[in-house]
């Protein structure tokens, strides 16, 4: 491949395909659209987890133990507020800290989230084009049983206990992409769209809720590759297999096949999951299976090479 490739991401194991990607294309060929339907304001700072784990990755500075925060974080300013009695289910690290600060000081300097995360990207070295799914809000909200409630409240403070019966994404009907996504949208260079292996659900749902993206998908004219973020019937990262379970959906990769249904071309599945190709293949969907779980930074550039020529033969 020679043109360009859009990536579509959320948190971890977003970031991890991402930096495989960029390692194996040159700077200006990769945009990584990210998922900000997480975004929520916490002690009047705007937070963006999965923009933030995406920078982090790519700038060689997340924390290699939880793929997320910063390498090397300290965490005297959370023993400050708990020392006062504030909140601290959402630990904000000292490093971490100081992004969003300057990003909230850009934000209400009229920056948008885009022109803030090219800023706060660009300091921190990072080569290829990070930019989030709108600059609209669109926020994330879990209905369970044990009622409505904020992503973040679900995810981080309730740890994902709650049964959950559906996702709703307010704002999404009226958001549009931001000007990056746009631009990677009506490449006429783009040769693939690379969906990471992301919660389904919740990281790459609202990224192709968006109306403009939506549309795109439907009409494509490039190939639209998937990952498989459910290996043996588990995910690697994060609640996706909990939330498929409690959706009756089938926790596998043929279950992420029939999620995605006629909005991928392709999906790239793990060795353990090979019987399930077959399956796969009959839904009209192209497989192809390789050592898809992530350890290592090796691991993450053979994955990308891999999802690339897979994509190419598709086209």
């Amino acid at each position: 491949m020679t043109g360009t490739i859009l990536a579509l991401a959320g948190g971890v194991g977003g970031a991890k395909l991402a930096r495989g990607l960029a390692d194996a294309l040159d700077p200006g060929r990769l945009t990584v659209a990210v998922n900000t339907g997480d975004d929520f304001e916490h002690m009047g700072l705007p937070i963006s987890p999965d923009l933030d784990t995406v920078m982090y990755t790519l700038a060689g500075r997340a924390n290699p133990d939880t793929g997320w925060g910063v390498a090397g974080e300290t965490w005297s300013f959370m023993e400050a507020v708990g020392d006062l009695g504030g909140e601290t289910w959402f630990r904000l690290g000292d490093r971490d800290l100081a992004t969003h600060v300057l990003r909230r000081r850009m934000l209400d300097r009229g920056a948008t989230l885009s022109e803030a995360t090219d800023a706060l990207a660009g300091a921190l070295g990072v080569r290829h084009r990070i930019v989030p799914m709108s600059d609209r809000a669109v926020r994330t909200v879990v209905e369970t049983d044990e009622g409505t409630l904020p992503f973040q409240d679900y995810f981080v403070r309730r740890r994902c206990e709650p049964r959950v019966s559906t996702f709703r994404f307010e704002g999404i009907e009226t958001a549009t992409p931001s000007p990056g996504l746009s631009a990677a949208l009506a490449d006429p260079d783009l040769e693939a769209a690379v969906i990471c292996p992301s919660n389904p659900y919740v990281s790459v749902a609202p990224i192709v809720g968006i109306p403009a993206v939506a549309e795109f998908i439907d009409a494509r004219e490039v190939p639209v590759v998937a990952v498989s973020p459910i290996v043996g019937g588990q995910a690697i990262k994060g609640p996706a297999a909990k939330m498929m379970a409690e959706l009756g959906a089938e926790t596998s990769a043929l279950g992420i096949a029939r999620h995605y249904g006629g909005r991928i071309d392709g999906l790239v599945i793990d060795e353990v999951d090979a019987a399930l190709a077959p399956d796969i293949a009959a839904l009209d969907t192209a497989v192809h299976v390789v050592p898809t779980v992530m350890r290592s930074e090796e691991d993450s550039r053979v994955l990308a090479r891999e999802t690339l020529t897979f994509a190419a033969r598709l086209r």
